[in-house]
């Protein structure tokens, strides 16, 4: 199973991190990190399958899989600093698939 972890919306005080579309900027500005051979044809126009926006109990959201760091250790050092540098909260999880999928 994959090793996600996950960056919340909420500062380490549990303040509301903004903008509110922090989450869908950080995941295309990784959009281009992925694995080889994915995507085809319109692959600019999605998310990666390494850094993805989501909510979680309300909160945006960032689902990282460690899966980035083998591909490229640059984007990952990236989105950790990106967390430390604005206090969000980081927590260790793994996204499991809806029910209905």
């Amino acid at each position: 199973m994959a090793s996600e972890f996950f960056i919340l919306g909420l500062t380490t005080d549990g303040k509301q991190f903004r903008p509110s579309d922090w989450a869908e900027r950080l995941a295309g500005v990784l959009a281009c990190f992925r694995p080889e051979g994915s995507g085809g044809r319109h692959a600019h126009l999605q998310f990666s399958p390494y850094v993805t926006p989501t909510v979680v109990n309300g909160i945006k959201a960032v689902v990282v899989n460690e899966g980035l760091r083998e591909i490229q250790p640059m984007a990952y050092n990236f989105v950790k600093e990106f967390a430390k540098d604005n206090k969000l909260q980081v927590v260790e999880a793994c996204l499991l698939p809806d029910e209905k999928a």
